[in-house]
């Protein structure tokens, strides 16, 4: 195909040979996949920053780190250069959560280059060397839906020993290898210690993995491992090692972790019962 205008300066500077075909395009960025040599891979173009709505990412971008204090008032100005600054740094934060968390041996696409927006990174197939489906576009037995939830909590238990969360974990942004589950779609993704809202969200994306996998295995949904994993982190008694019960006791003076639970259990129904009236309105 004709390459897209975003891709012509990586195959000017030989990063890119060819590009095959356009993969997805979705509200934040298009995925093409391009030939590399004798490699197949997949290059994310990111979307102007125009099309990102600031206002929804104010919880992903505390404490995030920027260049000096004339960029950090431009962006909390919205000035055009803050908004254009803004987006570089949500672009960056996706490229160095990729790094930081194939280092740690996190199963993510192993990132290759960032050239001018354009994320050039692997390319995740199935068994048949195809691009691998996302979690939810396919159907699980029981005893495979307990298997895959039982390795992504693995994956979650390793990026928050890494430092990181992803913010916004679901059956959307998780491909099905030919070897297992990997994540993807980072952009959003957090330091641990560094952001208030780290605790709800990895609760969240916890929760999240619990209520897809549940309709397959309805047992998952009376478990608690996100109250379980946060409270360990917090105690410094998280491993990558670790073996999860699903369990969890509030503690007194602690914080009310399975009331946050509630809470999240609570908005993700009242917004699936909206999406349901929504669709049944003539």
């Amino acid at each position: 195909m004709k390459p897209p205008a975003r891709l012509q300066p990586l195959i000017d500077e030989g990063l890119i040979d060819s590009v095959v075909r356009q993969l997805m395009s979705g509200k934040e960025a298009m995925v093409f996949v391009v030939r590399c040599g004798d490699d197949t891979r997949c290059a994310k173009v990111y979307k102007e920053a125009t099309q990102r709505s600031f206002r929804q990412a104010v919880d992903y971008t505390e404490n995030r780190k920027v260049k000096n204090s004339r960029q950090a008032r431009a962006m909390a100005k919205g000035t055009r250069y803050g908004r254009e600054s803004q987006e570089a740094a949500w672009q960056s934060a996706e490229v160095d959560a990729l790094y930081r968390l194939a280092a740690a041996g996190v199963r993510v696409p192993k990132p290759y280059n960032f050239h001018d927006g354009v994320l050039l990174m692997e390319l995740v197939t199935d068994a048949d060397g195809d691009a691998a489906p996302r979690l939810n576009d396919v159907a699980f037995t029981p005893e495979d839906a307990r298997a895959h939830h039982a390795s992504l909590l693995v994956e979650v238990v390793r990026m928050l020993c890494a430092g990181v969360v992803h913010g916004d974990l679901s059956e959307f942004n998780i491909l099905l290898a030919a070897d297992g589950p990997v994540i993807i779609d980072l952009p959003q993704a957090i330091d641990a210690a560094g952001n208030n809202h780290a605790p709800r969200m990895l609760l969240r994306d916890v929760a999240n993995l619990r209520h897809f996998f549940g309709r397959y295995a309805p047992e998952l949904l009376n478990t608690q491992f996100g109250p379980e994993i946060w409270a360990l982190y917090e105690r410094g008694a998280l491993t990558p090692e670790i073996v999860l019960t699903g369990r969890y006791e509030h503690q007194l003076g602690a914080i009310d972790l399975s009331g946050v639970m509630r809470e999240i259990d609570a908005a993700r129904d009242e917004e699936a019962a909206r999406q349901m009236r929504m669709s049944a309105a003539p």
